[in-house]
């Protein structure tokens, strides 16, 4: 999956969904994560905090098989571990995580991996360990990270101008503000509760999707 097309990842990352179970509301993940593939989002990271392993991979089995119906990248956050036995596309790992050298390494060429970064200097870092994605942010206020440093939009835009691999936006990003994203050299924006909160994400996803593919494509 790694040695796709750099234009089919960027195409892929345009619309990044990223799960939470806190909006579940006695749903089922994997359902919500069909809602919102079905609505146009194009790679799938499940982000589990509190899961045990045998259950997150029970779980990354069931979105992995949802996610290559529709030819989604599957992407497992954090968990090489899990990653690597649910033969995900892929891994993301954030600064606190493990590094990305170590992921690289760990995972071999062919998988996707995605780091998260906030400046610059960490933006080369990652690409020369081999990081395939960027995820930048937060680029607006957030409630699903509350730990995360906010990244302005000169720094988004320093970051993208400096590396040669897809960079995706996150934090806090909705309908409402991701058109102020436009002419940062993003590729796309990765989102939590703009969709898995919604009350309709199929639709919430189709309306964001819209958006990106206006703004970014």
């Amino acid at each position: 999956m790694r040695n796709m097309k750099s234009d089919k990842l960027r195409r892929a990352l345009n619309l990044y969904a990223v799960t939470d179970r806190r909006w579940l509301d006695g749903r089922s993940l994997y359902d919500d994560v069909k809602l919102a593939l079905e609505g146009g989002a194009g790679t799938v990271q499940l982000r589990e905090k509190d899961l045990d392993g045998d259950d997150f991979l029970k779980e990354a089995l069931q979105i992995k098989s949802l996610c290559k119906s529709f030819s989604a990248p599957f992407i497992v956050n954090d968990s090489i571990e899990t990653a690597l036995k649910s033969d995900a596309d892929g891994l993301h790992v954030g600064q606190c995580d493990t590094e990305a050298q170590k992921a690289r390494q760990e995972l071999g060429t062919d998988k996707i991996l995605g780091v998260s970064v906030q400046t610059v200097e960490q933006a080369l870092k990652a690409e020369e360990a081999g990081a395939d994605y960027l995820g930048v942010g937060a680029v607006f206020p957030t409630g699903s990270k509350t730990d995360a440093a906010e990244v302005s939009t000169q720094t988004l835009k320093e970051i993208c101008a400096a590396v040669n691999i897809p960079v995706v936006a996150i934090g806090g990003i909705t309908k409402e503000n991701i058109k102020l994203l436009k002419n940062s050299g993003i590729s796309g924006v990765a989102v939590i509760s703009a969709i898995f909160a919604a009350e309709d994400i199929k639709k919430a996803a189709a309306e964001l999707k819209l958006y990106a593919e206006e703004v970014f494509l």
